[in-house]
């Protein structure tokens, strides 16, 4: 029997040596040109790109063909997909499962639409690895992920609204007026899946501080964070810093994101994701 665990690559995380944990990758594009979102992206040529680029750019999701290249092959499959409030993704995977129910009946599927992306998707996948690893029943492995959904949080920040305005998310002149200002506004992801803003910090020191905060608000106690950047790693280290001052037993690591995240967030963007 061979257990494997897919996502989409908003995740963060890359497929595995062993190739139990796959991903599936979305595509950053303009009328140009398009970047696939696989272990070959360069994100810093992307962004170069991307933000010298006038036009529109958009996302798209996975193919149904790259979603049953990672089920080929395995007996029991989990997928964690991204928030279907913002994406495709979800019919995607639904469309791919249907087909391969099909040519291999006795093969068990579950999609978890995870209502998230990024680093509180890792740390849905790492539950999901820790389920599996324990030999957890199927039906287990379900419930107890269904419940783990909801004991975290994703928070995250932008400098950056460029790519949000050329997708067509937000407003161009509020995204102009954000990078002229430098404010960098504070999200989280709403229980619907959807951004909500939280707040503005002109400083890193103040975003710091109000991170904490909104930490402390969602009822962290020292549990696992897990936190992605893009390009901007000295951020990322004085968050981590700041919760091992106050929870030296926490389990935090960071990362740079991969390239979904890294369009939408922009150079100098942040996300954490955390237990609460």
């Amino acid at each position: 029997m061979i257990t494997r665990i897919i996502s989409d690559s908003s995740c963060e995380l890359f497929d595995s040596a062993d190739g139990q944990f796959r991903t599936a990758p979305l595509t950053i594009s303009t009328d140009e040109r398009s970047f696939l979102d696989d272990g070959n992206l360069n994100t810093r040529e992307m962004l170069d790109y991307l933000s010298a680029h006038k036009g529109r750019s958009y996302t798209a999701c996975p193919s149904i063909e790259s979603w049953l290249s990672c089920f080929e092959g395995a007996d029991v499959i989990y997928v964690a997909v991204m928030t279907s409030a913002l994406s495709g993704t979800l019919n995607s995977a639904l469309s791919a499962k249907s087909i391969y129910e099909q040519q291999h009946p006795e093969v068990k599927i579950h999609i978890f639409d995870t209502l998230t992306t990024g680093p509180e998707l890792w740390l849905f996948i790492e539950k999901l690895e820790e389920l599996v690893a324990s030999d957890t029943s199927y039906d287990e492995v379900i419930r107890i992920a269904d419940e783990y959904i909801h004991t975290t949080r994703l928070f995250f920040a932008l400098k950056s609204l460029h790519n949000l305005a050329a997708n067509g998310r937000i407003n161009k002149a509020v995204a102009s007026a954000i990078g002229i200002l430098g404010i960098s506004i504070l999200n989280t992801a709403s229980e619907e899946g959807r951004i909500h803003p939280i707040g503005k910090c002109r400083s890193s020191k103040k975003l710091v501080a109000s991170i904490m905060e909104q930490l402390d608000t969602a009822g962290y106690h020292g549990g696992k964070v897990r936190i992605s950047h893009i390009e901007n790693a000295a951020l990322a280290e004085s968050i981590q810093a700041e919760i091992y001052k106050k929870y030296p037993q926490a389990d935090v690591q960071f990362r740079h994101c991969r390239g979904l995240c890294s369009y939408y967030a922009e150079k100098g963007g942040i996300l954490i994701g955390c237990e609460c």
